[in-house]
């Protein structure tokens, strides 16, 4: 027994006394650890789309949100994070910054969401409610692909949009990355 562990002790000494073995080594553990935590946490990547204040063109920002426990949960998560806002200072929220998702709910791949009042104002920043609705619209059908709808409403009136033309537009847009 004591000469197998000599015997693998050596062989492990040998196989790191190359500085590049060595270096893979390491290299392996640390990619070992990033994915282990990584899959622990539960992590999943979220694309928000936002525009510049200088000529208003659409940013892509990715987050790294934890998984909920249920569908539901991470379109809720998603709404809160984009209701946060950009992490960029030179970028623009959609939404105005007291507005707050009074209810979401999911069924049969359809998204229902009640904002407060608020969103139905302009951003003080710029925008226009109704292409920021779009914009927000496109945003959860490319995170989430098994959403095939989403339905807005403020203080619980539907939000409905003139041009459904407008919104497919708009949604391939962001599609075409």
């Amino acid at each position: 027994m004591k000469d197998r562990i000599n015997t693998a002790l050596r062989s492990i000494a040998d196989f790191l006394s190359s500085t590049v073995k060595r270096r893979l080594f390491f290299i392996g553990i640390l990619v070992l650890a990033a994915l282990t935590e990584f899959l622990v946490l539960g992590l999943a990547r979220r694309t928000f789309i936002f525009y510049t204040v200088d000529n208003g063109n659409v940013v892509v920002e990715d987050r790294m949100l934890k998984h909920a426990k249920s569908r539901e949960g991470d379109i809720i998560r998603y709404t809160e994070e984009m209701l946060l806002g950009p992490v960029s200072p030179d970028l623009l929220p959609l939404f105005p910054r007291e507005t707050r998702l009074m209810s979401l709910l999911y069924r049969n791949g359809v998204v229902f969401a009640d904002f407060s009042a608020d969103a139905a104002l302009p951003p003080i920043e710029g925008g226009s409610t109704i292409g920021n609705f779009r914009t927000f619209y496109a945003g959860i059908l490319r995170n989430f692909p098994y959403v095939k709808n989403v339905r807005f409403f403020i203080d619980g009136n539907a939000v409905s949009f003139e041009n459904d033309l407008e919104t497919a537009e708009i949604e391939s847009e962001f599609y075409d990355d």
